[in-house]
């Protein structure tokens, strides 16, 4: 199982508390997807009140806050702030976001504010993109936990650049890695497990599907096979074919 900061996580799968049905359904999907970390926004589910705020208190598992809306180093640092007060925890998902079409982390403010917070006591988790200068720079201002997308928030689109984020993981061995934001569907999380990732943290997959139950616990049987797979030590893929059945003691026929 993962660790981060220290602190060992039940599951590999993290999901996001946004956009569910009910509170109910919200809760039957946790339950389905074992997930080990829930992540909330302060900023978007900031007006939901106590209701909201006791029903992630009763879900067990660890509490990741994001400051997912945010779009200045002042923004995020304060929301960070405001976090830790209100949920009693250093962790952060620092989600920094400089165009709304695509959402695409501003790395620039994500190092800075990277920092601040680093210097100020918080472990952070940011979601970045797979550039290894980038993703270097984020490790040298305090982050143990790199969360680079595989796809824009949303799109559902998987792994957009796979050969990146496979060098991400040659490049930074130890580093635990996270592909945040993108997944669609059960393939997608277990191809980001077979990589060899530490996790996978989706949302919209599971809370927009038409049965969120039974997507979180597809993605939770998905992110369990991808990290057999690549515990398994898969075959390398060849161009050519290569015969699964020997030939050594066959009979010759004239």
């Amino acid at each position: 199982m993962p660790e981060f900061y220290g602190t060992h996580v039940d599951s590999p799968l993290m999901l996001g508390t946004a956009q569910y049905p009910s509170p109910a359904i919200l809760a039957q999907a946790f339950r389905a997807s074992g997930a080990g970390i829930a992540t909330v926004s302060l900023r978007r589910e900031g007006g939901a009140g106590q209701d909201f705020h006791r029903l992630i208190g009763g879900l067990g598992v660890s509490v990741l806050p994001n400051t997912a809306g945010c779009h200045s180093v002042r923004e995020a640092v304060t929301t960070a702030q405001m976090a830790r007060e209100l949920f009693g925890t250093p962790w952060i998902k620092l989600e920094i976001i400089r165009d709304d079409d695509t959402l695409c982390p501003d790395v620039i403010a994500l190092v800075e504010a990277a920092g601040i917070l680093s210097r100020d006591g918080f472990q952070v988790f940011p979601y970045c993109t797979e550039d290894l200068s980038v993703c270097g720079r984020l490790l040298d201002a305090g982050c143990e936990v790199l969360m680079p997308w595989g796809a824009p928030i949303g799109s559902g689109r998987g792994l957009n650049n796979a050969y990146g984020l496979r060098s991400l993981r040659a490049h930074f061995p130890r580093v635990p890695l996270v592909v945040d934001a993108g997944i669609g569907l059960p393939s997608h999380a277990a191809q980001a497990m077979e990589l060899g990732f530490d996790a996978v943290l989706l949302n919209t997959a599971v809370a927009k599907a038409g049965d969120p139950v039974a997507m979180a616990r597809a993605m939770a049987l998905a992110i369990e096979a991808g990290k057999l797979a690549h515990d398994a030590t898969p075959i390398e893929a060849r161009d050519m074919a290569a015969p699964s059945t020997p030939v050594l003691g066959m009979a010759v026929l004239a």
